[in-house]
């Protein structure tokens, strides 16, 4: 019961940050109500928050799209994890249009952010919170042609199925074979602009190729980016493309 309560706390507050407004009633009392064990057997606490909670249930469980597929997290080109790197890649790049007048080039996030998958049949607001319950902004990174090779190095390294969008890396026995960006060999003389999370882009997983990029915030929470999305495709199709060719994994 404890922490079905405390939950209960962190969606709402979750709620309001993915502009979906919950109008909280003026309730006075007098009485402090301590989060124990006890809690449970408090009546008048349950009653106070079970209008809440209704309203809540009802939020989270609006249907806002649809897949005919399960939207797993396995494999190094994973659907959900193609699907959500198409996504903030999406919507780096119409906020880059609006506000930084370029495009954005790739995006990258990480496969640990992604922390459940969406089984097929409706896809409802809770999935959202479920898979992505971080409040991780969007951020795009600035980087030159050269220091895109940190990046790649660091796929090389790793051999992990962090997902990547717009981007192709192919290794073979953990050497770089093959390194794409939208479909074209790095420029070593040219800007990049990558997306990504605020959590890789100061160093996260060790991710530590973005520091030499220049950072530009866009005030866009990923959940609120993948609500967007979702809201936008009635019916779920992810790509299936290979993105990362680990030829020779171990």
């Amino acid at each position: 019961m404890k922490n079905k309560f405390l939950l209960l706390g962190i969606a709402l507050v979750s709620l309001t940050a993915c502009k979906t407004t919950l109008q909280v009633a003026n309730v006075q009392t007098q009485k402090n109500i301590s989060i124990n064990n006890e809690l449970k057997n408090d009546e008048e606490f349950v009653k106070v928050i079970e209008p809440y909670k209704q309203k809540l249930d009802k939020e989270m469980n609006q249907k806002i799209s649809h897949t005919n597929v399960d939207l797993t997290k396995q494999g190094d080109n994973s659907n959900l994890g193609n699907l959500l790197a198409d996504y903030t890649f999406d919507g780096a790049n119409a906020w880059a249009k609006n506000n930084l007048k370029k495009e954005v080039d790739a995006a990258l996030i990480n496969i640990g952010g992604i922390r459940t998958t969406i089984g097929k049949g409706d896809i409802l607001l809770k999935s959202i919170f479920e898979v992505m319950p971080f409040e991780n902004e969007v951020i795009i990174v600035k980087m030159k042609g050269t220091d895109l090779q940190g990046l790649f190095d660091y796929y090389a390294k790793t051999q992990v199925n962090n997902p990547v969008s717009h981007l192709y890396i192919e290794t073979n026995n953990g050497q770089l074979s093959k390194t794409l960006i939208n479909g074209n060999v790095v420029n070593p003389n040219q800007d990049y602009y990558i997306a990504t999370s605020d959590y890789l882009a100061l160093g996260g997983d060790n991710m530590k190729f973005f520091s030499k990029g220049e950072m530009i915030p866009t005030g866009i929470k990923l959940r609120d980016l993948f609500i967007d999305y979702f809201k936008k495709n009635p019916e779920v199709i992810p790509n299936t493309d290979v993105r990362l060719n680990f030829i020779g994994k171990k």
